[in-house]
């Protein structure tokens, strides 16, 4: 039995009105005559999966929740139904993209098929279309799934040839086998599955209730620790409803306030994420104190963004301009939303992210760099894992931080102009934020609660402004 791993198990038991649990990313490309196509793409999907297996595989729950819940082929597997089509109003603005996005991300996928949906989105202006990608947080682990827009890109116009994929499904198991199977479990580890088995004899009266009420302490253990963060209006419940829009910034520029002011790369993003929220919060009429903060927390690692002018290793500790958080934790650090000075700001953030690095440091030398290795869209799958698993710990907004590749991409021969990632909402946290270099520009994206950030379009300009008052210091 190919048995869900207890996390992704919380995942997808966790998945239900207001816990949005899929990941997301939109690739914005050019449209090169006589090339990508809705049948082009159907092609191009159909024939990588056989790199992602998983995607053709779907969740089969177990009876009496007596095991963790199976992956299965899916022997009804239809590439037309997860690879679809849409388009806009053309000449389509990128708000109304931004819009599609939301509306598309807030909807649940189907959980009688693979968990995840792609789309073609045409009618854009200038020429562009853009494909979504919408994958459930329990598909993508990083090992046995990668999040598949890694797999449709190339680095050059050509698109290698394939090897031809010859997949035939496994014969899906009753459900006789599955308890069987479950019992079996038990007998070779007992040490694993003893509580689970207990839980499922006393207090399970439906399928999979001993995961879900194991689901509900931990949803109050989050409500704990929310209410422990700063006060905020970023912190309260997640309605289903979404808006979405995006950002960007010179990765050049990024490194040379960052060189100027001797700090990391990051330490300017995120003190340009501190004074867009800064601008937000004084849009609402709402009083900012100088010492005021919002807490947010960076899972995984996050590595600097470098441009032309430099590089990075993620096994080198020589530089002290560079930092990183060890392994699979993440850190939370405050961002001071109420500095008005921005050169203060961004000193502040750069030390409360140093005296991070300094204590981390040690334990970081020496790792392998797999994080840029599994793409951005992948990392960012990774680090809405890593939010959720941290979500006990006190923050008011995760923040993702991805470096993508530093050349251009292709879909089908047609040139991805931009990637943004679609982060994933933590449950009780009305916003969430991810980016991801490429080509030479760093591109950001938000993600949020409807009913609380019903003006998240103005953070596309508050972020602007934030990061250009960094721009005069260094010229």
């Amino acid at each position: 039995m190919n048995r869900l791993s207890p996390q992704d198990s919380m995942f997808y038991y966790l998945d239900e009105r207001g816990a949005t649990t899929q990941v997301g990313s939109l690739l914005i490309l050019e449209r090169h005559p006589g090339g990508l196509d809705y049948p082009t793409l159907l092609s191009t999907v159909e024939s990588r999966l056989q790199l992602v297996p998983r995607y053709r595989q779907k969740i089969r729950e177990v009876t009496l929740g007596l095991a963790r819940p199976v992956w299965v082929d899916d022997r009804e597997f239809d590439i037309t139904y997860h690879v679809r089509r849409s388009a806009l109003p053309s000449p389509g603005a990128d708000d109304q993209l931004h819009d599609l996005v939301a509306r598309l991300m807030s909807r649940p996928l189907d959980r009688t098929r693979p968990l995840w949906e792609m789309y073609l989105v045409e009618g854009l202006a200038d020429d562009r279309m853009a494909i979504l990608t919408k994958t459930h947080r329990a598909l993508v682990d990083g090992h046995d799934a990668l999040e598949i827009n890694q797999i449709i890109v190339d680095d050059t116009r050509e698109s290698p040839a394939m090897p031809e994929d010859l997949w035939l499904p496994d014969r899906e198991p009753g459900n006789g086998e599955l308890v069987v199977g479950a019992i079996t479990d038990v007998l070779t580890r007992p040490w694993e599955m003893v509580d689970q088995v207990r839980a499922a004899t006393n207090q399970v009266t439906s399928v999979g209730q001993a995961f879900l009420g194991a689901a509900r302490r931990v949803e109050t253990v989050m409500k704990m620790a929310t209410s422990s963060a700063p006060p905020s209006p970023l912190n309260g419940g997640t309605a289903p409803a979404r808006r979405f829009t995006v950002a960007s910034c010179s990765a050049d520029d990024c490194v040379d306030i960052a060189e100027r002011h001797g700090c990391a790369p990051n330490d300017v993003i995120l003190a340009a994420i501190a004074g867009a929220l800064r601008r937000w919060l004084l849009s609402r009429e709402q009083a900012v104190d100088q010492v005021e903060t919002v807490r947010a927390m960076v899972p995984l690692s996050a590595y600097p963004l470098a441009g032309d002018s430099a590089d990075f290793d993620a096994g080198d500790s020589g530089s002290s301009t560079e930092w990183m958080a060890g392994g699979l934790h993440g850190f939370v650090t405050d961002l001071p939303v109420g500095e008005p000075n921005p050169a203060v700001r961004l000193s502040q953030v750069a030390q409360l992210a140093d005296r991070h690095s300094q204590s981390n440091r040690r334990g970081a030398m020496g790792m392998e760099p797999w994080i840029p290795e599994i793409g951005p869209a992948t990392f960012h799958a990774m680090s809405a894992r890593a939010a959720a698993s941290l979500s006990r710990r006190a923050f008011n907004v995760p923040i993702t931080i991805a470096r993508g590749p530093r050349a251009a991409q292709y879909l089908a021969g047609n040139e991805v102009l931009a990637i943004y990632p679609v982060p994933v909402m933590v449950r009780n946290r009305a916003l969430a934020v991810g980016l991801t270099s490429y080509n030479g520009r760093i591109y950001f994206a938000f993600n949020a609660d409807r009913t609380v950030m019903w003006d998240l379009g103005a953070m596309t300009e508050y972020l602007t402004d934030s990061f250009e008052e960094l721009l005069p210091g260094t010229r």
